[in-house]
C-alpha cells in the first residue's frame, strides 16, 4: 500500500489572548481557498469525525483559552484537518508567546492549483509573522535542520544548514525555516531583506503580495521534493541569500 502525500503547513502568529475573530477567519479563509470544502466536524476520542453544530460560537469560546481546536471536513478518504495552540514564551522567538496554525491537506492537484491562496488565508486571517506549506516529505528533512542530536546539534541531511532552536531566535518576526511557500509578513520580509530587485529577481517571478503588505514566496514551480536536485539546490540558496532565517546571522 502506498502512503498518502501530505501538505503540510505551519503558521506563526501573535498569541490569542481572547475571542478578536481570528481564528474564525482563518477557517473561513481555508474553505474560500478550496472550493466546496467545509471544516465543520471535529474528532472524537475514537477518530472519527463528530459534525459540530454551532461552529462560530464553539470556536470563538476556544479562542478565549487560546485554542483553535482540531477541525475536519468529515471525509475521510480526502482528510483536510486543521487546528491551532499556544507557543509559550520559553519556546518562542524573541521570548514572546505566539499562537501556532498546522494544516494537513491531501497533495493532490486542487489542493498544489490552491496551495498558496491556502496559505495567504491562513496568513492573513491569524495577522501572522510567518509561515510555510511544504510537501511532508521534504518537510522531514527541514525538521533535521533543527532538531537536536543525542550528541548536541542538528545533523540536517542532504547538506541544509543547521538552524537555532525556536527560543534561541532574536525576534518572533525571523522565520525559523524555509519552506516549498513561504508566508513572510511585511515585518518578517523587512527582518530578512526581502526583496531586493538585484538579487531576487527570480524569486519575485513566483511571488505576490498579500493585502496586509507580505508576500507569498514560492521557491518551486512543483511541490518542493528534496529528491530532485534542483529543488534541492533551490532550497540551498534560498538559505545563503537569507542567513537571518533560522537564526544564523551572527549580529
Amino acid at each position: 500500500m502506498t502512503t498518502r502525500k501530505r501538505l503540510e503547513l505551519n503558521v506563526y502568529a501573535p498569541a490569542l489572548v481572547r475571542d478578536d475573530g481570528r481564528t474564525l477567519a482563518v477557517v473561513r479563509g481555508v474553505e474560500l481557498a478550496l472550493p466546496g470544502l467545509r471544516l465543520e466536524w471535529e474528532i472524537d476520542k475514537e477518530g472519527r469525525p463528530i459534525e459540530v453544530p454551532q461552529r462560530e460560537a464553539w470556536l470563538a469560546e476556544a479562542a478565549t483559552r487560546g485554542k483553535l481546536p482540531l477541525l475536519c471536513n468529515g471525509d475521510e478518504s480526502h482528510p483536510v484537518t486543521i487546528s491551532g495552540l499556544r507557543r509559550f514564551a520559553s519556546a518562542s522567538a524573541g521570548g514572546q508567546p505566539q499562537f501556532q496554525v498546522h494544516a494537513k491537506l491531501p497533495l493532490d492537484a486542487p489542493v498544489v492549483t490552491a496551495a498558496a491562496n491556502v496559505l495567504e488565508a491562513v496568513t492573513e486571517g491569524i495577522r501572522a509573522y510567518w509561515g510555510q506549506a511544504t510537501p511532508d516529505g521534504a518537510a522531514l528533512d527541514i525538521a533535521y535542520q533543527i532538531a537536536p542530536t543525542l550528541e548536541g546539534p542538528p545533523s540536517p541531511r542532504r547538506g541544509l544548514p543547521a538552524l537555532k532552536l525556536f527560543q534561541h531566535i532574536r525576534s518572533p518576526e525571523i522565520p525559523y525555516y524555509l519552506g516549498w511557500l513561504n508566508y513572510w509578513s511585511a515585518a518578517a520580509a523587512r527582518a530578512i531583506g526581502f526583496p531586493d530587485p538585484a538579487r531576487d529577481a527570480e524569486l519575485l517571478s513566483r511571488s505576490r503580495r498579500t493585502p496586509s503588505g507580505g508576500w507569498v514566496v514560492q521557491l518551486t514551480e512543483e511541490p518542493l521534493d528534496l529528491d530532485a536536485p534542483a529543488h534541492l539546490d533551490a532550497l540551498k540558496r534560498a538559505y545563503e541569500r537569507f542567513p537571518e532565517i533560522g537564526g544564523r546571522l551572527v549580529p
